[in-house]
């Protein structure tokens, strides 16, 4: 079978062929690719025959990479960690781009020029970052092996004035100037590895190594639900709903398992699937009622029926584990980031879309 090639599973034989389907790989980095995400739909999709938004890349290399999220055109890659980047985030109007690393720092990042808006330091590699649902965003969550779950008013950082250094680059807010509080003080007891921010404004998710995902709400700054799950989670994204609900659906994997909850309901599972293998990574399309999972033991990234559990699709073309994995805002294409450093785009629709025809 050739490379770069999908196999459909035909559901009434048990014949399968193999579509000419293309994915588009995404060079640049030099590492392993530990994260990649989506912005929103931008506004002038809406009267626009063709949709925009945005991706981020975040790797091991230590550059998060912005691209052209329907083409995956490198558009410029962001300057100043020291250390592996464990997560990047775009804010919804894609103006904005944040990234947790390991230098024991996050950081805020003007996507149109490139420069530092802030960089928030912290005791302990960060893991996990998240934007509210909102343009230009004033707060930033971030995460890690601290186990503190942060929230930083980025007001003064996004609005003010930047400074210029004795070397003449760009520098954001200073950290002292940050405000931030701690949501939580103690309850998580390991790592956190993911931090999703629901669409409803005052609720953010946790996924840590203590095998629990967590919902808390800003406003009491407490933990309002919990759900205890059989592994570690390895990656834990809000994704579109069930029935085009616009509160999402919040997917989590977890070693042999995948998990799926309601977005609008803190702690309300809609299903548990045990998978025959490992999975590294999950993304769900509510409207399609299909997932896509990527594991640390293959190379393959597979397309599942939500309904049925069974396995529909499976594209090749990635040379190491599939650490994660994305849809587009639409739907309409899904993102996969692997251990041989680069990130793949494939089709999700019928007929021609983007740079398939």
């Amino acid at each position: 079978m050739a490379d770069f090639a999908f196999t459909r599973q035909d559901e009434t034989s048990v014949a399968s062929e193999t579509t000419k389907i293309v994915p588009l790989t995404c060079h640049g980095h030099s590492r392993p690719i530990t994260h990649v995400s989506f912005s929103s739909l931008l506004a002038n999709s809406a009267t626009s025959s063709a949709s925009q938004y945005y991706m981020i890349s975040a790797c091991k290399d230590n550059n998060p990479m912005l691209r052209d999220g329907l083409t995956g055109d490198w558009i410029g890659t962001f300057i100043g960690h020291k250390g592996a980047v464990w997560s990047a985030r775009l804010s919804d109007d894609a103006t904005l781009a944040a990234t947790g690393s390991a230098d024991f720092s996050a950081k805020v990042w003007d996507t149109f020029t490139g420069e530092t808006l802030a960089t928030l330091q912290h005791n302990h590699i960060v893991r996990a970052v998240a934007f509210p649902p909102q343009a230009r965003p004033q707060v930033l969550a971030a995460g890690g092996m601290e186990k503190k779950l942060r929230v930083f008013d980025l007001s003064r950082a996004v609005n003010g004035p930047s400074s210029v250094d004795a070397a003449g680059a760009t520098t954001g807010a200073d950290d002292a100037l940050v405000p931030s509080y701690e949501i939580g003080a103690g309850e998580h007891q390991g790592a956190i590895k993911s931090i999703v921010w629901s669409r409803d404004p005052n609720v953010l998710t946790t996924a840590a190594d203590d095998k629990k995902i967590r919902w808390w709400d800003l406003r009491s700054r407490s933990c309002i639900a919990s759900h205890t799950v059989d592994s570690l989670p390895s990656s834990c994204e809000l994704n579109s709903g069930l029935g085009g609900s616009a509160d999402g659906t919040l997917s989590v994997a977890a070693g042999k398992n995948v998990y799926f909850f309601d977005g609008a309901r803190p702690g309300q599972l809609i299903k548990h699937v045990k998978m025959s293998r490992e999975v590294a990574s999950v993304a769900f399309n509510g409207e399609a009622r299909r997932f896509v999972t990527g594991s640390p033991s293959d190379t393959w990234v597979r397309v599942w029926d939500f309904d049925t559990e069974g396995e529909v699709e499976t594209g090749r073309g990635h040379h190491g584990p599939i650490w994660t994995t994305c849809f587009s805002p639409d739907g309409r294409l899904y993102a996969t980031g692997s251990e041989d450093g680069t990130v793949k785009l494939w089709k999700f629709t019928q007929g021609g879309y983007g740079l398939w025809r």
